[in-house]
């Protein structure tokens, strides 16, 4: 087969203690799903269903340990946020999961990072307008290495935290989550086929902010590691 145009290189996210990388697929993102975050961003934090929004393939941006990604400002913004999650990776795929086997559909977790241009999101929230120009930019979801569920588990009781130039700004507990991974599989299943190289970014909880050129961010999950960012 011939193509007009050469297709994109996959995206890939490296596997910790292997050669192997993940293909990325779809890139899931959950809304508001710590109460903290619901309060601060101003609404009720009742247990109401869940609601997703997505970013592309490759807004994902791997980030090897040990190495610090600079990530460029990015334009038609004043206010780039932070918000450090969890996130969990498909690795079987299945229509109308059972939330008791949800877990079983997940192949791994890693720390990664929603970076939001928020003025923006806030501008489409209040015309009643998608958020993608807010949410789906170019390199807007860093992604630290993935670790394989069969060798760590799946956390139910992990610190989740951010730093900016090494003040703590974000500090909360993956077992804060409204909800939680299997449950955010099973529902998120309902409407979509969930598909081996699917990425479910799980909600980020209180302490969102801007950051400015210049500044470093260090986020990190217990258990998974650390993700390092320079705003340039």
């Amino acid at each position: 087969m011939s193509y007009v145009f050469p297709p994109p290189a996959t995206v890939a996210i490296p596997v910790v203690g292997s050669d192997d990388s993940f293909a990325v697929r779809r890139v899931y993102c959950v809304g508001r799903n710590y109460a903290a975050h619901a309060r601060e961003m101003g609404f009720d934090p009742d247990r109401e269903p869940p609601f997703f929004f997505c970013k592309p393939a490759d807004a994902i941006v791997p980030v090897p340990y040990g190495k610090t990604l600079e990530l460029p400002y990015p334009t038609q913004t004043q206010n780039y946020h932070y918000e450090a999650e969890l996130v969990a990776v498909i690795g079987k795929g299945g229509s109308d999961i059972a939330v008791e086997d949800a877990l079983s559909h997940v192949w791994g977790y890693a720390t990664g990072l929603d970076m939001t241009r928020r003025d923006l999101q806030m501008k489409m929230r209040e015309m009643g307008r998608p958020w993608e120009i807010g949410k789906a930019f170019d390199a807007s979801a860093p992604v630290a290495p993935i670790h394989r569920a069969s060798e760590i588990g799946h956390p139910q009781d992990a610190a989740v935290w951010l730093t900016v130039n090494g003040e703590t700004k974000q500090r909360s507990n993956v077992s804060h989550l409204i909800w939680s991974v299997a449950e955010t599989v099973a529902y998120l299943s309902q409407f979509f086929r969930l598909e081996p190289g699917d990425v479910i970014f799980t909600g980020t909880p209180e302490g969102v902010g801007a950051v400015k050129r210049g500044d470093t961010m260090v986020t990190g999950v217990d258990g998974l590691g650390e993700l390092k960012v320079a705003v340039i």
